[in-house]
């Protein structure tokens, strides 16, 4: 029996399951780096933000990225705050070491702490420096308003080549998707 056992198998032991599912995220959140940053225009992705897997894994990589944008989203008001009491001039000149030692920075640190200790976190769970920045740099920013729901999951009709595996895409849900913008009727209206 399987009681209270989270998750599927995949027929691997349990380090290599966590690796597979971390390695599926990191490979999700790179798809959203700009075209240059690859080493060849036919590596950048079609879609930034999708990745196609089997079905299965992709309905297990669902809630480990969902957290972990969670996370970041979360974290995304103490970056706002810590930004606002950031040293706006050149470091290491005479006005920045003034301000290291007045009570700017010690705000400036108590404000940005939650914001570190959010990318710790994910970094633990990821354990790559450029996924979590793209994490919290460009896609947590765009989910602030999105109270949860960040992937989708769409079922392909064409299976696997070779064992006919069911396959999926897994992405990030699209810009009219996170605007929380109404609908405009399609009857316009007439004021008087």
């Amino acid at each position: 029996m399987r009681h209270r056992r989270i998750g599927k198998k995949f027929g691997r032991n349990p380090s290599h399951q966590r690796a597979l599912i971390r390695n599926l995220a990191i490979a999700l959140i790179l798809t959203e780096r700009d075209v240059e940053d690859f080493d060849t225009k036919e590596q950048a992705p079609k879609t930034p933000g999708r990745i196609t897997t089997t079905l299965p894994k992709a309905k297990e990589l669902r809630p480990f990225i969902e957290k972990l944008i969670t996370k970041a989203v979360h974290a995304q008001e103490s970056i706002k705050a810590a930004a606002e009491l950031e040293f706006k001039g050149e470091k290491r000149s005479e006005e920045w070491k003034a301000w290291r030692e007045s009570d700017a920075w010690r705000d400036w640190v108590k404000a940005s702490a939650p914001a570190v200790a959010a990318r710790r976190a994910v970094y633990q769970k990821l354990n790559n420096r450029e996924a979590v920045r793209i994490l919290f740099d460009r896609i947590a920013p765009r989910y602030v308003d999105r109270p949860g729901g960040y992937t989708r999951i769409l079922k392909l009709a064409k299976p696997r080549l070779g064992d006919a595996g069911k396959r999926a895409f897994i992405e990030f849900v699209g810009e009219s998707e996170y605007r929380n913008s109404k609908a405009t009727s399609a009857i316009p209206t007439v004021e008087e």
